[in-house]
């Protein structure tokens, strides 16, 4: 296994055993994760120190992924993201196509070949120029 202790990356997800099971994968690859299932406790723990990649479910209680993912844009500019969705119709908005996502950053679930996970949290984190915001 590659060392990726130096990428931290946060889950998002309201599903425990989705949460639970994508969190011990990323701990397996050797990423530093954390993982909570709801907007507000992703916000408290980007406050404490931004992460490199967030992987954000789309439907969660109270705030939406998708808005959670446009707020936290804007305080924290160096954070990526990836949709994690159980949505098989799911398009990108506008407004992410905006901030720089593209649909190789959208996985439905259940995702299948989780280290294409890996190497797209990888080259988020290490691209400085990746999902940068657009002028």
């Amino acid at each position: 296994m590659n060392d990726y202790t130096n990428i931290r990356v946060l889950v998002v997800d309201d599903e425990p055993a989705i949460r639970d099971s994508l969190s011990a994968f990323m701990d397996y690859y050797g990423f530093e994760t954390a993982a909570c299932g709801r907007t507000e406790e992703a916000r408290e723990l980007m406050m404490e120190k931004p992460f490199d990649v967030c992987v954000v479910d789309l439907r969660l209680p109270g705030l939406s992924g998708e808005d959670l993912i446009l707020l936290a844009r804007k305080r924290f500019p160096e954070q990526r993201y990836i949709i994690h969705t159980g949505s098989i119709s799911y398009n990108l908005s506008h407004e992410l196509r905006a901030v720089g996502m593209r649909p190789e950053h959208v996985f439905h679930k259940p995702i299948r070949v989780l280290p294409i996970l890996v190497k797209r949290i990888k080259e988020l984190a290490q691209n400085p120029l990746a999902q940068a915001f657009e002028a």
